[in-house]
């Protein structure tokens, strides 16, 4: 349980269409800070939907409920005001950026952030600090920061690369889509490490959507929740997780 009981996230009965085709069909979450939700369900469930509808990516269109960071209503928000409000959304398949290197992108990204805060823009020398810090957490070489983003990385370079960001960039909640898929063991490893390094806070929450068990051996969820066309159908602990990768999906979705 939450060291606080300051609420992070609240969504209450959210609808959404996809293509005119309805995805999320009344779908209802509470997170408060302190805490890492995992939502796990099988492919179609409205797992992905559920993280781009928050993050606010254009083609994902609320037809109704609401979702509120904080006291503040994030669906009346800009993607970029989002982030601003301390919302980190990771993705299944980062993407590549030729052409703009990583320390460029990120230090934008952050000093952005900063000025829609209100807050001074870190100076460059600042700013190669930080990034050599989370850099070296999630074991990144420095020479890799300088290269265009994404460009030419292996699957567990982009995801290892997309930790980095969320600890340079330092959000209240991190939602992150499949951070798990295309993971060997060690890089899996790592990026767990990663995400408890950064995110397990009393004042910061996570929301995992994943497909497998195997990420939360290493990000002990406190909740787990079953998304099954469109609605989160059951809820419990970590051994929910267990239960899931043991019965499958239609066993759990049907008991």
């Amino acid at each position: 349980m939450s060291e606080s009981e300051d609420t992070m996230l609240t969504i209450d009965n959210l609808q959404a269409q996809v293509d005119g085709k309805a995805i999320l069909k009344g779908l209802s979450l509470t997170i408060n800070a302190g805490e890492i939700h995992a939502i796990m369900g099988p492919n179609g469930a409205g797992k992905s939907t559920l993280a781009y509808t928050l993050g606010g990516r254009p083609g994902y269109e609320v037809t109704g409920g609401t979702a509120t960071l904080g006291d503040a209503d994030l669906l009346e928000m800009a993607p970029h005001e989002r982030a601003a409000a301390g919302l980190f959304l990771g993705f299944q398949y980062p993407v590549e950026i030729p052409g703009v290197s990583n320390v460029q992108f990120l230090r934008e990204a952050l000093n952005s952030q900063r000025t829609a805060r209100g807050e001074a823009p870190l100076s460059a020398a600042d700013f190669l600090r930080l990034a050599r810090e989370k850099a070296g957490l999630l074991g990144m070489d420095m020479e890799m920061l300088k290269r265009p983003v994404n460009v030419g990385f292996s699957g567990g370079e982009k995801k290892r690369n997309e930790m980095v960001q969320m600890g340079i960039l330092d959000p209240k909640l991190a939602i992150l889509d499949e951070t798990d898929s295309g993971l060997d063991i060690d890089a899996l490893k790592t990026v767990g490490a990663g995400i408890n390094a950064i995110m397990r806070a009393p004042d910061k929450a996570v929301l995992l959507i994943t497909h497998y068990q195997r990420l939360l051996d290493y990000v002990q969820p406190d909740f787990v929740h079953v998304l099954a066309a469109g609605r989160i159908v059951r809820s419990g602990g970590p051994e929910l997780a267990l239960e899931l990768e043991r019965e499958g999906y239609a066993e759990v979705v049907a008991a």
